[in-house]
């Protein structure tokens, strides 16, 4: 596998195989809501877009980074999402870095959203497909997040190297600016914020599945994704969600 890492800005249109990662919060968020039984999740470009599709499926729930806020259901906290019952939910989500990430890359022919929990996963479907070129986005801090990177490239060396040690990115991952960010607000008392974020966002290959995108009905939509050794395309029925249940 030939990895290549950038930024948002970047990044091809339509590269034969994407990564985008988002350790603090968003693909964290999404790994721990199907965790939860979570169904798909829905990326929406804007606010507005997000309200709007909750609009018309009020049995949907919409998820935004920041502080609460009107309409929205969930914050992009994934340690207030492990005590939730999301079992058969469609969530709509909203973020900064990594839905931008993910919707920029929509047109990629695999599209992967990853991070550290879902990192061995990953690594294990890029390896299934026989991924040759990989572009990594690095979302975070305009491509320049460390934690984002460090995951990146440890999932890269996962696909060259199963057995891996995750402890050197972990500490850089430890170290970011986003981690002294999330710890700052944790320490100012931001709405939106959890204490447990940073330490449930470091826990590593926590669980068995990648999770892929492709577009469903004009959307771009995440599901969880565990290829098989001749698949090359999520967009092919995956089954049930190996996560499902509380």
């Amino acid at each position: 596998m030939q990895p290549v890492f950038t930024g948002i800005p970047g990044a091809p249109t339509a590269p034969g195989v994407a990564v985008v990662v988002d350790v603090m919060r968003a693909f964290t968020v999404a790994a721990w809501a199907f965790r939860r039984g979570a169904e798909r999740i829905v990326f929406a470009r804007t606010r507005q877009e997000a309200l709007a599709l909750k609009d018309r499926h009020p049995d949907w729930l919409a998820c935004q980074d920041g502080p609460p806020m009107p309409g929205f259901d969930l914050v992009n906290s994934p340690a207030r999402l492990r005590a939730l019952d999301l079992r058969g939910r469609t969530v709509v989500q909203k973020t900064t870095a990594g839905t931008a990430g993910a919707l920029a890359v929509a047109d990629a022919g695999l599209l992967l959203c990853a991070s550290f929990a879902v990192a061995g996963a990953t690594a294990e479907a890029l390896r299934r497909v026989r991924a040759g070129a990989v572009t990594f986005v690095v979302t975070g801090d305009g491509g320049r997040a460390e934690e984002d990177l460090a995951c990146a490239q440890y999932i890269a060396e996962r696909v060259r190297r199963g057995d891996a040690d995750p402890g050197p990115y972990l500490a850089r991952a430890r170290r970011s600016s986003g981690a002294v960010r999330l710890a700052d607000g944790v320490r100012r008392g931001w709405a939106g914020v959890d204490p447990d974020d940073l330490a449930v966002c470091l826990e590593t290959d926590t669980f068995p599945s990648a999770m892929a995108a492709a577009r469903e009905d004009g959307h771009l939509v995440l599901r969880p994704w565990a290829p098989s050794e001749r698949a090359l395309s999520p967009r092919r029925p995956a089954g049930p969600c190996p996560w499902s249940g509380p």
